[in-house]
């Protein structure tokens, strides 16, 4: 099975990454033969970007996401979405891949289950 999750907004502000982390944490433990695939778009973009610092306590969207990379997800973003944010050039968590829509049409329709956040 294959659960495509898409995310929109930015990494920290709303809950919607962190929840949109959450899922795939779950989904990889209780059900590591699943793949899933998760593409950032818009604001969420920025997730991607290495050196996240957050205070004692609070989540850290990096962190979460190199758990999920270590754990066979995948893991892309809107390359037009980063250059109109001017962090394409920007240091990216290994793992994290450019990307384009065309690659995120052909996982949407390879996906069995699809999540938007």
């Amino acid at each position: 099975m294959s659960i495509l999750i898409l995310i929109n907004d930015a990494p920290y502000g709303t809950e919607k990454a962190y929840n949109a982390f959450r899922l795939a944490m779950a989904l990889q433990k209780d059900h590591p033969t699943v793949q899933v695939h998760i593409f950032l778009m818009a604001d969420a973009v920025a997730c991607a970007l290495t050196n996240q610092q957050t205070a004692q306590g609070y989540y850290n969207i990096e962190r979460m996401m190199k758990s999920v990379l270590s754990k066979g997800a995948k893991v892309k973003a809107c390359g037009t979405c980063a250059d109109a944010r001017g962090i394409a050039n920007q240091p990216w968590i290994e793992g994290a891949e450019r990307s384009t829509m065309a690659e995120l049409a052909q996982w949407t329709i390879d996906a069995d289950k699809a999540f938007t956040f």
